[in-house]
């Protein structure tokens, strides 16, 4: 393959030469119609040539290198057998771009990084794709009350349900407890059709997604009926201590002060409790204007065993227009 060169700066011009092993992967490194190469060379600045299993790389040095990580990256993912998509490499191309990144974007299983920044679950193996994510699963082996707070999108909460499944499967927990405001209208579930079960299913399927997505379907269904893993809404943990067990709260921007105390406050023995939520997106109706998640940040940020995860609209690892739209939208009200 070959294009016509991305502008780039003149004079501090770099050439390298990648040579790959495996040819037969290239057609997956490369994406359908060089889309991957495309999204490089636009992302990065740079002109990049492809001749058999050879590819050229040419900008600056500071472009060169990190299309030379990114690629280096993906084709060891590839090698691992792990699907490349796009959401994948647009985090590989962002990471690479962070000047703080030495070491992380090699954190992935067999590299030289950072175990405690890889989640292995029943399905996948799951790797930070933002610095932030990095920093997150370590406070999620670190510390044993998590605030995550963020934009939809930032893998908040799929990556605390990754990281609680991966906890029970190796025993460190004997239950994984899944929570959320069943309803942003004050939990008012009365008008809707069917028992409780068939009311609040709709409003916990995020939940169940991420679940399926680490473990078999047939298992999940298992471990629901058997109690150790357990999905409901935050009304039902009223009056229960919750031992032994990884907790999620899901939407926790909707609950008020009230039923934040009353959530944090089931924290039993060797347990872990992870709270995620959107402070700029509270829809707690009736007037009711304080969020139970900004109060309990307010009064617990700091604590001993408590960490505080922060993601921004540059941490969407969802389809690229998703961060361009978040952005658009952060600094408004409504």
């Amino acid at each position: 393959m070959s294009r016509k060169p991305v502008p780039a700066q003149i004079g501090d011009r770099s050439r390298v030469e990648l040579t790959f092993d495996k040819p037969q992967l290239l057609a997956q490194l490369f994406g359908q119609y060089d889309r991957n190469l495309v999204a490089l060379e636009h992302r990065l600045g740079i002109y990049i040539t492809a001749r058999g299993n050879r590819v050229g790389l040419e900008g600056t040095a500071e472009q060169v290198a990190m299309a030379r990580d990114v690629l280096n990256d993906l084709y060891k993912r590839i090698q691992r057998g792990e699907d490349l998509d796009g959401g994948l490499v647009d985090a590989s191309i962002a990471m690479a771009a962070e000047p703080t990144l030495e070491g992380i974007i090699r954190a992935v299983p067999g590299g030289n990084g950072d175990p405690s920044i890889m989640i292995r679950t029943r399905k996948k193996t799951i790797v930070p794709r933002t610095l932030a994510q990095a920093q997150y699963m370590r406070d999620l082996t670190g510390h044993d009350m998590i605030f995550a707070l963020g934009p939809a999108g930032t893998g908040k909460t799929y990556v605390a349900v990754a990281q609680a499944v991966a906890q029970l499967i190796n025993g460190s927990v004997q239950r994984l407890i899944l929570s959320r405001p069943a309803v942003e209208a004050g939990e008012k579930l009365g008008f809707l059709p069917g028992d409780m079960k068939e009311k609040v299913d709709p409003y916990l399927r995020p939940l169940y997604d991420a679940l399926n997505d680490c473990l078999p379907a047939e298992q999940v269904e298992r471990r629901i009926l058997s109690g150790e893993i357990e999905v409901a809404p935050i009304a039902f943990m009223r009056g229960r201590t919750l031992a032994d067990a990884f907790v999620i709260l899901d939407e926790a921007q909707n609950t008020t002060p009230a039923q934040m105390k009353m959530f944090l406050t089931r924290f039993g023995q060797n347990s872990r409790m992870v709270i995620c939520g959107d402070p700029n997106q509270v829809d707690i109706p009736g007037g009711v204007v304080a969020s139970g998640l900004n109060d309990a940040v307010v009064r617990l940020e700091g604590l001993e065993g408590i960490a505080v995860a922060r993601f921004t609209s540059t941490d969407v690892v969802r389809h690229p227009i998703v961060g361009r739209i978040v952005e658009a939208y952060e600094g408004t009200s409504g």
